[in-house]
């Protein structure tokens, strides 16, 4: 398999990445013939994959836009991945120029492609660390440079706490980036659950096993499961809801039923 100029010598582009896959779902170029092999086996189990994506980041453009609107221009992005048209910077200069983001992604692929994006913008900058140990994101010199932390902060976990086992305590970590932002920060979230999807479970958990047998489990959890990670912030209106419901621009009704798996929700901490 011939080697990329764009991917980093250092990654083994024989395994699947998540990162990648997500790539290929949205119908990015950044990905290899072992990951669209996964997505695809996935995709046969459930073939809407590419729509709940598509949601998903319908879902962080409107976010960011209301975050600028309601005075915050400070964002930071963990899970963020490799970087596709109308991403959170994108949208939060256009919105507010100066806006200052920083995204963080432990997959190198992800880190070195936001690299080469932001090649020339001084107000947006990457990480390579992981969410499962806040403090090394929070020490990162790319925070400490852009991230004012005595000022609220849109905190993005978008399509990454599923990701996390129980194991790892993926409520602790969450609960000790709340502790270190200002009050008023929001929390956004979009999650994974059985819920909403347009099939029977026992289908669904088959795309679920793909992700398993790459040895990236998909950890889907339930509504109240997912509420937990927003003990300590104030829901924002609507709530915990399926992406499209989520402050649309248009019509909920005429999204495709797969857009409609999983839940999205802002808090704000107090």
């Amino acid at each position: 398999m011939e080697r990329p100029a764009w991917a980093p010598r250092s990654i083994d582009i024989s395994v699947p990445s998540v990162s990648r896959m997500y790539d290929f779902y949205l119908g990015g170029s950044h990905n290899f013939e072992v990951d669209r092999v996964a997505a695809r086996r996935a995709m046969e189990f459930m073939p809407g994959l590419p729509k709940i994506m598509q949601a998903n980041r319908a879902f962080m453009r409107r976010v960011v836009r209301y975050a600028v609107e309601e005075g915050i221009t400070q964002f930071l992005d963990i899970g963020s991945g490799i970087p596709t048209f109308g991403n959170v910077h994108e949208v939060a200069q256009q919105a507010h120029p100066g806006a200052h983001v920083v995204y963080v992604d432990r997959d190198p692929v992800a880190v070195a492609h936001s690299q080469a994006v932001l090649e020339g913008n001084d107000d947006a900058d990457v990480v390579a660390a992981d969410l499962r140990k806040p403090e090394g994101i929070l020490s990162s010199p790319q925070v400490e440079r852009l991230i004012d932390r005595n000022r609220p902060v849109a905190l993005l976990l978008v399509a990454i706490l599923h990701f996390v086992e129980d194991t790892d305590d993926p409520y602790s970590a969450v609960a000790e980036l709340r502790d270190a932002l200002a009050p008023g920060s929001l929390l956004v979230v979009t999650h994974a659950s059985y819920d909403g999807i347009p099939l029977p479970q026992e289908r669904a958990e088959g795309a679920v096993d793909v992700y398993r047998n790459i040895r990236n489990p998909l950890i889907m959890r339930s509504r109240d499961e997912i509420a937990r990670f927003f003990e300590g912030y104030d829901m924002v209106e609507p709530g915990l809801v399926p992406m499209p419901k989520w402050r649309p621009d248009t019509a909920s009704e005429d999204e495709d039923p797969y857009s409609f798996a999983g839940f999205a929700g802002v808090g704000r901490s107090a």
